[in-house]
């Protein structure tokens, strides 16, 4: 099918991604035809929902499930045996994207998919992460971020900091109390790649892979108290340090920098937007996680390394990031006009 080859083109400079997506969408067609016999455009609700509990036990089995064998042995089967919870998850976001991607085609009319009644137990509200910047408002606090004063030793001192603190929250997206409790040396260079080796929530290790701009606003950080401009293995520097540079800085300081920040960025929007203004004045540190998840997702990053990068155990807590869906949701509505 054309239509699901150019979604697949989207990822060509993504092998890994590639591979697993082209994956589900050969498992779905192949079963859509062989199960339901129909093709992937007659696709409904009920047929979502089918599809899902056959991946919990893809049957018959004989059909559908066999040992490794190459593409095209007459022992190549789609599945090896059921998916696992979170696997099945994975499968049915992509599944998700891909039904998305054919109605902005014009391939499907709808996705049947995004009707599909999620099955809860009880009572559930609705979930949505709200607590985040839009980008309007980053854009506000960044030029909050280059407005501060810079005429005396200790302004320039602060906004060295100030600037380096946006920028670590932001790119890396950790827990204000991981901030506070690392140091320089959890910057880590393996094959000429730097990484965040973090201890986080539940004690759990992870890292998290630190692009150019961090690496850049790290350096530029650096070199104002008079550092190498990269850490060296194991440094004992702390990861945001005091102004003087002779101390690290604790939570409550964090929360006080960047509390000032947000109410000096919502200045800046309050003549042109006061509703954008005062969401941001209430925005915390832990605003800047959410913030720096929904942008990566904003993004394009794929779901499986904005998973890792956000160290979530589930994966359905990092869908809760993903706001593509409800965009168009409301677009579609602006056709349902008071007038013809």
């Amino acid at each position: 099918m054309e239509a699901v080859q150019a979604w697949l083109a989207e990822f060509h400079d993504s092998p890994q991604t590639l591979r697993n997506y082209r994956k589900e969408a050969e498992r779905l067609l192949l079963w859509a035809l062989l199960e339901r016999g129909k093709p992937l455009s007659s696709l409904t609700r009920e047929d979502c929902l089918l599809y899902e509990a056959f991946l919990n036990d893809p049957q018959p089995r004989e059909r559908w499930c066999g040992t490794k064998a190459p593409r095209f042995s007459p022992r190549w089967r789609p599945f090896m045996g059921p998916l696992s919870p979170a696997s099945r998850q994975m499968a049915m976001l992509i599944i998700n994207s891909l039904l998305s991607y054919l109605v902005k085609a014009g391939y499907l009319a709808g996705n049947p998919l995004a009707l599909a009644r999620r099955r809860t137990r009880g009572h559930q509200p609705l979930q949505q992460v709200e607590r985040f910047l839009e980008h309007d408002q980053w854009q506000a606090l960044l030029a909050a971020v280059e407005a501060l004063p810079r005429d005396s030793e200790r302004d320039l001192q602060h906004y060295a900091r100030t600037k380096y603190l946006v920028a670590l929250l932001y790119l890396l997206g950790p827990r204000v109390s991981e901030v506070a409790e690392h140091t320089m040396g959890s910057f880590r260079r393996v094959r000429e790649r730097w990484w965040w080796q973090v201890i986080g929530k539940g004690r759990k290790e992870a890292r998290v892979p630190v692009n150019q701009d961090l690496l850049n606003a790290l350096s530029e950080y650096r070199r104002f108290y008079g550092l190498p401009p990269l850490p060296a293995p194991d440094e004992s520097t702390p990861l945001v340090m005091n102004l003087k540079g002779t101390a690290g800085i604790g939570d409550n300081m964090i929360y006080r920098i960047i509390k000032s920040l947000v109410i000096q960025a919502a200045a800046r929007l309050e003549a042109d937007d006061p509703h954008q203004a005062e969401k941001l004045r209430r925005a915390s540190t832990h605003w800047f996680r959410h913030t720096s998840i929904t942008h990566q997702a904003d993004a394009g990053i794929d779901l499986r390394h904005l998973q890792r990068n956000a160290r979530h155990a589930r994966l359905d807590t990092t869908g809760l990031y993903l706001h593509a869906e409800e965009k168009e949701w409301h677009e579609a509505m602006e056709r349902h006009r008071l007038k013809e």
